[in-house]
């Protein structure tokens, strides 16, 4: 059978633009802010992965919105095949170093969900941590996101709470430009089974950008078939 799994880039030239797949001006925008600061993120994973993934048995996984690669370096230290897709080649010049640092081996795919040409249907795991994903009409990523689990895989989606509730200290965020768990769980049909959904206490990282938030929706579904 034919491995269509998205390959690792050449090292010298990792994350050309001529490479990425999906709308250069949200690239730019995620670029500036990772260059803006020398680290964004805490380096740490994300406590909600490390908390749901423990049950879970090593396989293929797919990191969507990896920014600088904390929880892909983490979960190929646990064993996963890792593929890990980010719209940032900023972000994901980090992330490599940090996986060259520790002798890993993940697939970087620079490109959004949508837009990736990801093989359907081949994850075991597809974890999305506190995702920028923009809504549209059709659904589409909420649909990618679906569409990336294989049969018996789970989807795990980590989100900060409240922030699907107009901010009014922030009039340049509009929580109706992006997707929150609610609307992919809004798409499960009776080829899902939902394991967890439910508000928590965040284990907040120190340090980083979102380290303020207290608590997380956590969802996560497992594809029957």
């Amino acid at each position: 059978m034919a491995d269509n799994t998205p390959r690792s880039p050449a090292s010298d030239t990792p994350f050309s633009s001529d490479g990425y797949a999906g709308d250069p001006a949200v690239r730019a925008e995620w670029d500036k802010r990772y260059s803006d600061r020398q680290q964004l993120w805490s380096g740490q994973p994300n406590g909600a992965l490390v908390t749901e993934v423990a049950s879970l048995t090593p396989g293929r996984v797919l990191d969507v919105g990896c920014g600088e690669g904390a929880d892909a370096v983490w979960l190929a230290r646990q064993g996963w095949d890792v593929t890990a897709l980010e719209v940032s080649g900023v972000a994901l010049e980090r992330a490599a170093g940090h996986a060259r640092d520790a002798g890993l081996t993940i697939r970087w795919v620079h490109g959004a969900l949508e837009e990736a040409a990801l093989p359907s249907a081949s994850f075991d795991l597809v974890s999305a941590q506190y995702p920028a994903l923009l809504r549209t009409p059709d659904a589409a990523a909420e649909r990618a996101l679906l569409a990336a689990v294989a049969p018996g895989g789970v989807l795990l989606l980590v989100h900060h709470a409240g922030m699907d509730a107009p901010q009014a200290d922030n009039s340049e965020f509009d929580p109706a430009d992006y997707v929150w768990p609610s609307m992919v769980a809004a798409l499960f049909d009776d080829d899902w089974k939902v394991e967890v959904d439910e508000q928590r206490p965040r284990t907040a990282p120190d340090g980083g950008a979102g380290a303020h938030h207290t608590d997380d929706v956590v969802l996560r579904a497992r594809r029957m078939r």
